[in-house]
């Protein structure tokens, strides 16, 4: 296999020759903030979409890009290409740069782009559905795709113990508003509700979104545990799981406990999208 290369500040190395400062920011505080996404016949899909939300990211905790978007988009693309993989994930990390007192940000941001091979998840995922839970907890500045994911590993531990794919964030007024990595959907009859506000807004939701206002009756409001027991479908969207049927919500039954065909009617239609017409 291949071995793996990596873009580090102003360097294309292999991933294990790529090191970073032990004073950088994001060793020493968690200050940083990074985006990701995947391709589609060997190409970024929506690039630019995914870099707008990483300046976003990057405003909302007063963290310089290190370099101008259509650089970084030239250096995506020439990480990927270097790997020479079918498809790809990819991950763009700006990180909070070397400090010489531990704390206090220099000048200098530092950038790093990995590609890795797409992960492939079970066909039963999105033929029957996933089971989710809850956790009590919410994003420290939502808008913002920090690099600190302590919530969201101690979260996943919860989720992994329970059997489950995802963990869906409960703020302190009991409203579920997305997962660890996902956003968060249920169907209430021809109604499709999501979840808008106190949530990182995905890429893959705004595509979603878009084909699904062609379908349905879109509703962008709080879900509620008691908006589970009306639900006949639920799903979670994210670049690497893309579009997921959730069955079970801790355990509660959605629906009929599979994926349901307003579901399937939205996966059909994200699909022709991503990889168009392809089968």
């Amino acid at each position: 296999m291949t071995e793996s290369i990596c873009y580090v500040n102003g360097e294309y190395l292999p991933v294990d020759q790529a090191f970073l400062s032990v004073q950088d920011l994001a060793v020493l505080r968690g200050y940083g903030v990074f985006d990701f996404l995947r391709t589609y016949h060997g190409q970024p899909f929506k690039l630019r979409e995914h870099l707008l939300r990483l300046e976003r990211s990057a405003q909302h905790i007063e963290l310089k890009l290190p370099q101008s978007l259509d650089a970084i988009e030239q250096i995506v693309c020439e990480t990927l290409q270097r790997n020479s993989l079918p498809e790809a994930n990819i991950r763009v990390v700006v990180t909070g740069g070397v400090s010489t007192d531990g704390i206090t940000p220099p000048a200098e941001t530092g950038l790093i782009v990995l590609v890795t091979p797409v992960k492939h998840y079970p066909a039963e995922c999105y033929d029957h559905g996933v089971k989710v839970i809850t956790v009590e907890t919410e994003r420290y500045i939502p808008g913002a795709k920090t690099i600190n994911y302590i919530p969201a590993i101690l979260a996943m531990n919860k989720a992994r113990a329970a059997g489950a794919i995802e963990a869906l964030y409960v703020n302190r007024h009991g409203h579920i508003l997305e997962g660890t990595t996902t956003n968060f959907y249920i169907f209430q009859g021809d109604q499709l509700i999501t979840p808008v506000d106190e949530i990182l807004p995905g890429v893959t939701r705004s595509v979603l979104l878009e084909v699904a206002r062609n379908l349905f009756d879109v509703v962008e409001r709080p879900i509620t545990f008691a908006d589970l027991t009306d639900a006949n479908e639920a799903f979670i969207s994210a670049s690497n799981k893309e579009i997921m049927p959730v069955h079970h919500v801790d355990d509660r039954q959605i629906g009929s406990g599979t994926r349901g065909p307003k579901t399937k009617l939205i996966m059909e239609h994200f699909r022709a999208v991503t990889w168009g017409n392809q089968t």
